[in-house]
């Protein structure tokens, strides 16, 4: 351009090249004032963390059990923050407290650990082993925390008829076996062994239900609490395994929210058949036509789960992407279970 002798679309031009250049952030302010906003794909997303809860006799620490499932969870997603809970103030107090610190009170050492812990304000995944995955449920239930997917590995959602087997520690074992045989539903016993407070008598269902304190209460059994099944809905989703040899849950199908039919102790009723979900009392059938609940198998006896079960079935619940494929909803695979068909089986790759 002769600038002496502008032609007459000079200040169109310039004024494009400005606009130009400011959009492109050629000036040194507008690239510092304007922030670059990445792609979606090149935004790594924050790992939701991971709550523990271990079974009977375990703690949460041992390095062969919940530190060996928290090990391979670092592995295997990168970044990701795992709590495994230590109901007491050491491990000991914590093993001795899974046979006779009351639920109630354990639920409520847990939910303050919870919300004491920055890390888990904005959310979880929780994963309870054995009776873990049947107290990790209840505190969804009793506390106003955000669980996201809720994992229950062999735990005894429908209480246990039975003795548990239990050999160690030996100490703790035997008070327990002693204790039940005096009665579970007797004051003393109910208010002193973990055990008892989920032991399921379908022989006596009316004491079961006057002298049981906490599994018909939190099973919303006797009165409906409207917030324990908004709480229950309000899950992303719940996977329940179950393992198709155990020995130590009695009966097994109590791992899916199935038990004995009322007055006898022989024939089965899955969830689905139960008054439970019918009148859906604990909004698992809400949870279940929305395709939320999943209802897994797994080879073995209790928690005695495949090389690669682990890794393959249980961690993509996990990640954030959206629910795993290849889990069948509950209607489905209690379907399968009826046909023998099982669900899914292990890999080859390491145990946990």
């Amino acid at each position: 351009l002769n600038l002496s002798t502008p032609s007459p679309a000079a200040p169109t031009m310039l004024r494009h090249l400005l606009l130009r250049c400011l959009l492109a952030g050629c000036f040194a302010w507008g690239a510092q004032a304007v922030p670059v906003v990445a792609k979606d794909s090149e935004v790594a997303a924050e790992p939701t963390p991971v709550v523990l809860w271990h079974g009977m006799g375990d703690t949460c620490c041992m390095p062969f059990s919940m530190g060996a499932v928290k090990k391979k969870l670092e592995e295997k997603i990168n970044g990701v923050y795992v709590r495994s809970l230590m109901i007491g103030k050491n491990e000991a107090k914590d093993q001795a407290g899974g046979f006779f610190m009351p639920i109630l009170d354990q639920l409520d050492f847990a939910c303050e650990i919870i919300r004491e812990d920055p890390k888990l304000a904005g959310g979880f995944h929780a994963i309870g082993f054995s009776q873990g995955g049947l107290f990790l449920r209840l505190l969804v239930q009793t506390c106003d925390v955000k669980i996201k997917n809720l994992i229950s590995i062999g735990g005894p959602q429908q209480g246990v008829y039975g003795f548990p087997q239990c050999t160690e520690p030996a100490v703790l074992c035997k008070e327990m076996d002693r204790l039940l045989e005096l009665g579970a539903y007797l004051p003393l016993v109910q208010n002193r062994l973990v055990q008892a407070q989920y032991w399921h008598d379908p022989l006596n269902h009316q004491r079961y239900l006057a002298d049981n304190i906490v599994l018909p209460m939190l099973n919303n059994e006797k009165e409906v609490n409207a917030t324990y099944a908004e709480r229950i809905q309000a899950l992303e989703n719940f996977v329940m395994v179950k393992f198709e040899n155990d020995t130590v849950v009695i009966p097994r199908e109590s791992e899916w929210f199935g038990f004995y039919v009322v007055g006898q102790s022989k024939d089965l009723e899955t969830l689905q058949e139960s008054s439970l979900y019918r009148e859906d009392r604990l909004g698992l059938k809400q949870l279940d036509m929305s395709g939320r609940l999943h209802l897994l198998q797994c080879e073995g006896n209790h928690l005695d789960m495949p090389r690669g079960y682990f890794e393959s079935t249980i961690i993509p619940f996990l990640h954030a992407s959206s629910t795993p494929t290849r889990t069948l909803p509950a209607q489905a695979a209690q379907k399968g279970a009826a046909s023998g068909e099982p669900e899914t089986k292990g890999g080859a790759a390491g145990r946990w």
